[in-house]
């Protein structure tokens, strides 16, 4: 069952700011002071609450979103920002963008929370970021692993049931499906949560891609529960259990949500 929440998108907006100043901004700043004319990049920026805060302290933002209906709704809610020129929201592929051409200046930061996870061919995309910032320019990513129990955004389908179960989404496709087939879910639904199945990636795949791409990892959190819990069910963010947090491989079951702050070099 959807949370209420993601039903108004205004709430959502706001919520995603509030979270954003809490935690990934401070997060962001163990290394990377967020300072006024800083260049950011927000790819699959929803509605921009996310892009909001780091407007609110002066950066220049511009925000990269698929959905139109969302494009439209974040150029509500930002259109002070927008009128003023301090933020651009654009409705394309990222694949469709020069940088150069349609912004004339690189990035210093590119914000990625809660869409990693949803691209396919994530190399591909983590080694295309490269031409889009600047010497030294970092990359945020807020994910969360796909063996979490709640990793395939299962929490998301209509059956009270199926949406409070977790670990289901790692058995095998054939088997995954054919529950979610039978399971009173829309068949829009069906699809995008057999997408993220697809696309779901791991810490350690992560950081693997990330060396390989040449991105060096700054900065590293591990949570136990994500922030965003806090608001969703009124649990005060944790970070990684102990021990268990630290296993390769292992911490992926008990990881609701990794923080990254990587660098170009």
């Amino acid at each position: 069952m959807a949370f209420d929440f993601h039903k108004d998108k205004e709430v959502y907006f706001n919520i995603q700011t509030d979270n954003a100043n809490k935690y990934v901004l401070p997060f962001i700043e163990q290394s990377l002071k967020i300072t006024p004319n800083l260049r950011v990049l927000e790819v699959g920026c929803g509605e921009g609450g996310v892009l909001k805060a780091f407007l609110e302290k002066g950066c220049f933002g511009v925000g990269v979103e698929l959905s139109m209906p969302r494009v439209e709704l974040a150029n509500v809610f930002l259109k002070d920002f927008i009128d003023k020129g301090q933020a651009q929201i654009i409705g394309k592929n990222v694949y469709d963008i020069d940088v150069e051409k349609d912004f004339g200046e690189k990035f210093d930061l590119i914000v990625l929370k809660d869409v990693i996870e949803h691209i396919p061919d994530q190399e591909k995309i983590i080694h295309y970021f490269r031409s889009f910032l600047k010497e030294h320019g970092k990359i945020f990513f807020g994910f969360p692993p796909w063996q979490m129990p709640f990793g395939g955004h299962q929490q998301i389908v209509e059956s009270k049931l199926l949406s409070k179960l977790p670990y289901y989404h790692l058995l095998p496709s054939f088997l995954y499906k054919f529950i979610l087939d039978n399971g009173d879910v829309s068949k829009g639904l069906v699809k995008e949560l057999m997408d993220i199945k697809a696309t779901g990636i791991s810490l350690e795949r992560f950081e693997r891609i990330c060396k390989r791409q040449q991105f060096k990892v700054k900065e590293k959190t591990h949570y136990f529960i994500n922030p965003i819990y806090e608001y969703k069910f009124g649990l005060k963010p944790r970070k990684k259990i102990p021990i268990l947090g630290d296993i390769p491989w292992v911490r992926n079951f008990v990881t609701t949500c990794g923080f990254y702050l990587v660098e170009k070099y």
